[in-house]
């Protein structure tokens, strides 16, 4: 499986000029906790609502300053062609919860461990399902005696 297939897109952006009150804004009405910092369609950071928090708020920055005053400018990624095993290893070894997915350069989406979480999830479903159901379908109690020896 692709990366592609899991990813959220397209992303949310925010220019490296844009104040953190419209930061903020944008985060609260896409109800999500990062936005990619692009200009002209070039990654150029990562902006996280903890950043706002610690760096913004907690070094008594107000609304009006750039986001890139508070944003995270090496920013780990994975490719939109990249199997998904390649997001999990680096995840794993860049100890980030997201991961911009670039597209020739570009910006393409965002894949989160939640993402992950939520295709694994489904995955146990999909398998665990018709067990279940049959499972379900059963009586409780010992298997009935039917025929068995004891």
């Amino acid at each position: 499986m692709k990366v592609s297939e899991v990813m959220t897109s397209p992303p949310v952006t925010i220019t490296p000029h844009a104040s953190l009150a419209e930061a903020v804004r944008r985060m609260a009405e896409g109800g999500i906790g990062s936005l990619l910092v692009t200009e002209n369609g070039t990654l150029r950071g990562i902006v996280t609502d903890r950043d706002l928090a610690v760096r913004g708020l907690g070094r008594g920055l107000d609304g009006e300053a750039p986001v890139e005053a508070v944003m995270s400018a090496q920013v780990v990624t994975v490719d939109v062609a990249d199997d998904v095993h390649v997001a999990y290893r680096t995840f794993r070894r860049a100890g980030v919860r997201r991961l911009p997915v670039l597209d020739g350069g570009r910006t393409a989406g965002m894949l989160t461990v939640d993402d992950l979480l939520l295709d694994v999830f489904q995955r146990l479903a999909d398998l665990l399902g018709p067990v279940a159901w049959s499972v379900l379908a059963e009586p409780p109690g010992p298997p009935a005696a039917t025929g068995a020896r004891r």
